[in-house]
């Protein structure tokens, strides 16, 4: 299924002919990366497949995680909200996860992980011999201290594939210093097997690289074109090797928003969903979208602008029609207007369209920023409630938004907190995993969001009084 977003800006619409390149980009370098144009087209998943899910995910010596953290979303054995848990083989997985914590904790940390995993994935095969390129966007690791900062970065996955009928767990990762990769491993685990198999493994050395579970003519492929900075699931798939196009593909059906990044807020709310300039349809599923949480666009109003002969692509003025309230006549607010939220709402659908239709995970950083709690909770509710989410699709986000911590809402192992210590070390757990005080787990019944605010489940500013601007 294509990315197909359109930019516009402030009413006028400049329609591409090419598929807009997607900005996935660490935020200390101006690299851009086109999945689109780097992806061989997945499918949308047919009845009975498997559904794209991730597991577990876990990384270390990454920015202010020293030490390795673990994103875990496989349930817990607890009863609560038992119906959202998505059984597939062996494995029951969880379709949300809600990471809390202070300013500066590491949040946004978790979500460049993942984010740079996906991308090292997707285009490492550019960075091969390419020193420079490579120096750009390999890893920041823990730079406090002296042994982490010349050390390796680690990012590994736990996850399962669509259309895999026998219901398998695959485990992908790598690490990576700043010369290149130093290691990385491929294995997956039969519904019924307690133990994993090796497709391939790469060490340090050429008497560390195991490629048996590639046929004989791909293993001398990639034993000539392998380069230090290159993973071999990058090299495979340009290389048209079944098993690693599989595994790359994974990476590029989720889909990422940084809501904290004005560039990304301009970026999304500037972009159209598909086809919508040339349908109607497609112009009154947003409409009932919008509908959801705000009635009052009634529908959308499209003019093509005349070409002065200069600009290539077709150009439209796009209007949201509202109904006035002393007629029937509509009101025309060019969609550049509408409100942060509303424009937010909109950069919003193309992504949650994919990732429903796909049932493939949607990372976001800072979902409540510029959003109503009771939109952002109408958002979450579209995951967790099985008969919209039936291609089990995932949510992980990061939030400040206190309201959605509720055991109305939320199990206890959907509820992740951050904290950073004296030592700028940041570490990642569970509410399901926290012990209080007295060494006792929490219980399903405590008033999560009073407990948190309270300092109980740690992962909350130290504040001190602002006195600077006090006169003595």
């Amino acid at each position: 299924m294509e990315k197909s977003h359109r930019p516009w800006s402030m009413g006028l619409f400049v329609v591409y002919r090419e598929i807009t390149k997607i900005h996935l980009s660490e935020k200390k370098t101006n690299l851009s990366v086109d999945f689109t144009n780097q992806l061989d087209i997945i499918e949308e998943r047919k009845e009975g497949e498997v559904a794209i899910m991730l597991i577990q995910f876990n990384f270390k010596n990454y920015k202010s995680f020293r030490e390795e953290a673990t994103l875990d979303l496989s349930a817990a054995k607890m009863t609560e909200f038992s119906d959202r848990v998505v059984s597939i083989g062996s494995e029951k997985i969880l379709p949300v996860a809600a990471i809390y914590g202070a300013n500066a904790s590491g949040k946004s940390n978790i979500y460049n992980a993942f984010e740079y995993m996906s991308e090292y994935v997707v285009n490492s095969f550019k960075y091969g011999d390419e020193e420079e390129e490579f120096e750009k966007f390999r890893p920041t690791p823990f730079l406090f201290d002296s042994t982490s900062a010349g050390t390796e970065s680690s990012f590994e996955v736990y996850f399962m594939l669509p259309g895999d009928q026998s219901g398998r767990t695959y485990n992908y990762g790598f690490c990576i210093n700043k010369e290149g990769v130093t290691e990385e491993w491929l294995n997956y685990k039969a519904k019924t097997a307690r133990k994993y198999n090796t497709v391939f493994y790469r060490g340090t050395s050429d008497e560390e690289l195991d490629l048996s579970g590639f046929p004989k003519n791909s293993r001398d492929n990639i034993r000539v074109a392998l380069e230090k900075q290159v993973l071999i699931i990058s090299l495979g798939a340009k290389l048209k090797i079944s098993k690693c196009k599989a595994i790359r593909d994974w990476f590029v059906a989720n889909e990422f928003a940084d809501f904290g990044n004005p560039f990304t807020n301009f970026f999304m709310a500037h972009r159209l969903p598909k086809d919508f300039v040339e349908s109607k349809d497609v112009q009154q599923k947003v409409v009932e979208y919008f509908a959801s949480f705000d009635e009052h666009i009634k529908d959308f109003k499209i003019e093509k602008i005349p070409s002065d002969g200069e600009v290539k692509e077709d150009t439209y003025k796009i209007n949201a029609l509202h109904k006035m309230i002393d007629s029937d006549r509509m009101a025309e607010i060019p969609l550049g207007m509408e409100s942060a939220g509303t424009l937010k709402m909109f950069a919003l659908y193309p992504e949650l369209q994919e990732v429903l239709e796909k049932g493939s995970v949607f990372v976001i950083d800072e979902l409540n920023a510029r959003l109503h709690p009771l939109l952002v909770r109408n958002f979450l509710l579209t995951f967790l409630n099985p008969k919209i989410n039936t291609n089990h699709a995932q949510l992980v986000f990061t939030t400040h938004d206190t309201w959605q911590l509720s055991n109305k809402l939320l199990r206890r192992d959907e509820i992740w907190f951050v904290e950073k210590d004296d030592r700028g070390v940041s570490a990642l757990y569970s509410l399901a995993d926290f012990l209080d005080e007295d060494g006792d787990r929490i219980r399903k019944d405590e008033s999560y969001e009073k407990n948190y605010l309270l300092g109980k489940y740690g992962a909350i500013p130290n504040l001190k009084s602002i006195d600077v601007f006090r006169e003595d």
